[in-house]
């Protein structure tokens, strides 16, 4: 077995020449010397740095799906979030989908588009169907591109689309779900005591609909300070679609729960905790201003019937046990915080890490001037119901004035036994971080690009980067908002060994939503063991003569996989000489469950 692989680089694609790679640094500064800082400007081709994961494929952006770069303009055919379904990953766009064909994870091939505006364009998968949100007054019913114009229009969509993609080649629209706030986000939430059902939590940020328009929207004024108690007002509150599995069609809200609520006095705003005119504590205004009257985006933990909310000025978690009726277990809000974006949990469902998206992802939030705290993520230990901040994580390299960047959409990456993410950071590139200590998260492995750069914007800020770094069997996936589909690969490195990461390759699943998080569940393997045996070593606490024993049992048992009483026997031996407690009790069990096996 090789303890600890060592590979780590740097490069830069554009210039040609090799550097080394900056050392490991904690979320508490910016790191000096980073090779991520001054990347010359570019488009396509670009300049770039990386290390301990590689760039294997880029799939730039084409046909309906293309379009001019320069400042803000091409923000209605910018890609956004993805989900993964088989071999296809569905890419999101403010212009409608495409799907990419995984079948050579290493060079993804376009497989189709469906043009369809109507912006954000985020997808979800559940087995043949795809859901899209869609926000913008241009949406239309028939996927037109031709807009809806007019305060009021009956061919207007603003809701939560449906797709059949049975037949992925050639989805068919099914009624959807119209929504007085549109759909920004959305999330899968599934119930397993009601398998014949999934629901959708949506959550609209944009302005109210009228009434003639979409029956039942009430508008007020969302930053009201005063307590609301009166009426049926849009704003704080969430909706529920409830999906029949066996008629899709027939998908309805079937409740709008006021998860914001103050128990004591019933206001439905009584988590609104920003008023207009407040400071950011970098003493700019709060950017967008996160005044709580609806969320940002959820994310499901359905072991644990568990949904984290980033809802725009609080973190909360909500009990889903009834998915219809949600109770929430617990608030926290941050004055560094300036819009909770996003939530992801760790694989237990112990913690969770909410992303802050100041600047709303258009601006440049990762300066030398700005502290790691602003447009960071929060880390917070859950004791029981209740969220226990533990510490901020900033892509830990300055960016410069012309690029957007600030904390996104991320994802775990299984490597049995620690806690690993991957996240985007827009134009700041994407960040692997070891979370397993919430106090003390560490960057293993980062990708960045240098500025986009156009003939007629050459200097200025030009919107583009990752808006989404997934991992999904095997590989990491990224979604460019201008520069198209990306695919790396993780490499080995002194903070991942091979063990880990064949470890995490063995992990295949049939679909993928980043907010809809299944817990993952290793079959025991001679790579698991070797993960759990790895990081032992790594950590110190199997060292020595136990370490010589161990590590010779294991060798041998693995030669002797295809004789199940001799292997067994080995690992029995090595089972022996090990601890029951920390990282020695976890390669023990890891080396039970083999023997077991066998």
């Amino acid at each position: 077995m090789s303890r600890l692989p060592r590979r780590s680089r740097t490069t830069m694609r554009a210039a040609g020449v090799m550097v080394l790679a900056a050392a490991l640094v904690p979320a508490a500064a910016y790191a000096a010397d980073d090779p991520r800082e001054d990347l010359a400007p570019g488009y396509i081709p670009w300049s770039e740095a990386s290390s301990n994961i590689e760039l294997l494929d880029n799939d730039p952006r084409a046909g309906a799906f293309d379009s001019d770069v320069t400042g803000f303009n091409g923000i209605g055919f910018a890609n956004s979030d993805l989900a993964f379904s088989g071999d296809n990953a569905i890419v999101g766009s403010f212009n409608g989908f495409q799907v990419y064909d995984l079948s050579d994870p290493t060079n993804p091939t376009l497989r189709t588009s469906f043009v369809c505006p109507g912006g954000q364009g985020d997808p979800s998968v559940y087995g043949d169907l795809l859901f899209i949100s869609v926000e913008e007054g241009r949406g239309r019913i028939d996927c037109g591109t031709q807009g809806a114009p007019g305060a009021v229009n009956p061919e207007r969509f603003r809701g939560v689309r449906i797709f059949d993609i049975s037949d992925i080649d050639n989805p068919v629209q099914l009624p959807g779900v119209q929504t007085c706030r549109g759909s920004h986000t959305h999330t899968i939430v599934s119930d397993p005591d009601d398998p014949a059902n999934i629901y959708i939590y949506n959550s609209g940020t944009s302005g109210v609909r009228p009434a003639a328009e979409l029956a039942g929207c009430e508008n007020a004024n969302p930053n009201n300070p005063a307590p609301v108690t009166s009426g049926n007002p849009t704003q704080w509150r969430i909706d529920v679609i409830k999906v029949p599995l066996a008629a899709p069609e027939t998908a309805a809200i079937v409740s709008q729960p006021r998860i914001f609520t103050d128990p004591a006095t019933g206001a439905f705003n009584g988590l609104q905790n920003t008023v207009p005119g407040t400071l950011h504590p970098s003493g700019t205004a709060y950017s967008p201003l996160p005044n709580t009257n609806t969320c940002h985006d959820v994310t499901a933990f359905p072991a644990k019937e568990l949904v984290a909310g980033a809802c725009q000025g609080n973190g909360i978690l909500l009990d889903t046990e009834d998915p219809v009726n949600p109770v929430r277990l617990d608030a926290v809000a941050d004055p560094n915080f300036s819009y909770w974006h996003s939530a992801s949990f760790n694989n237990d469902g112990t913690k969770v890490i909410f992303t802050d998206e100041w600047g709303g992802g258009t601006s440049a939030r990762c300066r030398a001037t700005d502290k790691p705290e602003w447009g960071a993520d929060a880390l917070f230990d859950l004791d029981g119901d209740q969220m226990e901040f533990a510490s901020y994580y900033k892509m830990p390299a300055a960016q410069t004035t012309a690029e957007n960047c600030v904390a996104h959409n991320s994802s775990l990456v299984p490597v049995p036994g620690r806690d690993i993410l991957v996240q985007a950071w827009y134009q700041g590139g994407l960040s692997v971080i070891d979370f397993s200590d919430t106090a003390n998260p560490v960057e293993i492995a980062y990708f960045d690009r240098g500025p986009i750069s156009t003939p007629a914007n050459p200097n200025g800020l030009n919107l583009g980067g990752l808006w989404s770094t997934y991992w999904y069997n095997g590989q990491v996936y990224g979604t460019e908002i201008a520069r198209g589909f990306d695919t790396f690969g993780l490499e080995t490195s002194d903070m991942l060994s091979e063990n880990e990461l064949d470890a995490a390759r063995e992990v295949v699943l049939d679909e993928f939503n980043a907010q809809h998080q299944e817990k993952i569940v290793w079959e025991p393997s001679f790579n698991v063991a070797g993960a759990y045996f790895d990081q032992a070593v790594r950590s110190g606490e199997l060292s020595g003569a136990t370490l010589d024993t161990v590590e010779k049992h294991l060798a041998k048992a693995e030669k002797l996989e295809g004789r199940g009483a001799a292997a067994k026997a080995q690992l029995s031996n090595a089972i022996r000489v090990l601890d029951d407690s920390g990282d020695q009790g976890e390669l023990k069990q890891a080396l039970k469950d083999l023997r077991g096996a066998l």
